[in-house]
């Protein structure tokens, strides 16, 4: 039987994921079950090995062809225009996408049988006149799937997202009982698809300070949140909340849940990145394929130095696998 395959997008080819991808020889070298395929420009990779010292070997992927040791495979696509360490061009946002949308494909065809993502650069890509708010959202699209959560993983903590990239201001209209409630059923179900925790314990948080001091410091917790949060625990749901988010992410109370739903980004993801920075992962719930990605940016000012650390794509890939194996147990 062949290995399963995991693709690997290196995402922005000025900034740190090309040479991250190269260290992934690291994981490949210790037996790993699957075979990773990295999607980039082969002269990009080539480029960047030799500045960083990579002192593997480059390989042409094409489908059938089996992992050899010491070596990294790249599934060649060109890239726009030529492309330098730490210098953004916009002209490369189509070949960016490009990598995505190959690796879906593949994903969709069971070619693959999970994407990791190295990070883009969402500015460079919306300056490019492509409309573009991250990762999530562009698969969400292509997938044509309707509502997709956001997930964090790191420093023992699990964090989900009710919205994800929008300005502050409009979050509390963001937060409607339709989209909470879908929101808890897609992560209900993907903490025992994905992570294997059947009827998770889900810690949810308030969207006001002390979770709206009883209305008032606001009406979202008592008009939104409950509401929802009564009837799917009448479903058999285990939900702890609405919690108030200053509070919440302390030991103790984290000890009480399998996984936390924030209300906004910088509400959930602020205590995980500070807990886990550089080993954390970001994982997409809902889609029908398995998507994880490291929790950090482009960093253009470490590309082409050697000095980037591979420690949250190497979780990446290592959680894409052990969801890949799952979803082979349970089809």
């Amino acid at each position: 039987m062949p290995q399963p395959i995991v693709a690997v997008t290196s995402g922005e080819p000025a900034g740190v994921g090309p040479e991250i991808c190269l260290r992934l020889l690291e994981c490949a070298g210790q037996a790993l079950p699957v075979q990773l395929v990295i999607l980039a420009d082969r002269q990009l990779m080539a480029g960047r090995a030799q500045s960083v010292g990579f002192s593997g070997r480059l390989r042409d992927w094409t489908p059938g062809m089996p992992p050899a040791p010491g070596t990294l495979d790249i599934l060649h696509l060109p890239l726009s225009v030529p492309s330098c360490p730490g210098k953004l061009d916009p002209a490369n946002s189509p070949y960016v996408l490009q990598l995505l949308d190959r690796a879906l494909e593949g994903c969709l065809s069971r070619e693959f049988s999970a994407l990791v993502t190295a990070p883009v650069h969402k500015g460079a890509i919306n300056d490019a006149g492509i409309p573009f708010i991250g990762h999530t959202e562009y698969l969400a699209e292509k997938t044509h799937t309707a509502h997709v959560v956001m997930m964090l993983a790191g420093g023992g903590m699990r964090v989900a997202l009710a919205t994800t990239h929008l300005p502050l201001k409009e979050v509390p209209a963001a937060v409607t009982q339709a989209s909470l409630e879908r929101t808890l059923r897609i992560l209900h179900a993907d903490m025992g698809r994905k992570f294997a925790i059947g009827n998770p314990r889900i810690l949810v948080a308030g969207l006001n300070p002390h979770a709206g001091e009883s209305g008032y410091l606001g009406r979202e917790e008592i008009e939104v949140i409950t509401p929802v949060l009564d009837r799917l625990r009448a479903e058999g749901m285990i939900l702890i909340g609405p919690l108030p988010a200053d509070t919440l992410f302390t030991p103790p109370m984290l000890s009480r849940g399998d996984c936390v739903l924030a209300m906004f980004h910088d509400q959930g993801l602020t205590a995980l990145k500070y807990a886990s920075f550089g080993k954390g992962i970001n994982v997409t719930l809902g889609l029908p394929v398995i998507r994880t990605s490291v929790d950090h940016g482009t960093a253009l000012e470490l590309a082409g130095t050697g000095r980037a650390d591979p420690g949250s794509l190497f979780v990446a890939v290592e959680q894409a696998i052990a969801m890949a194996q799952r979803a082979e147990l349970n089809p």
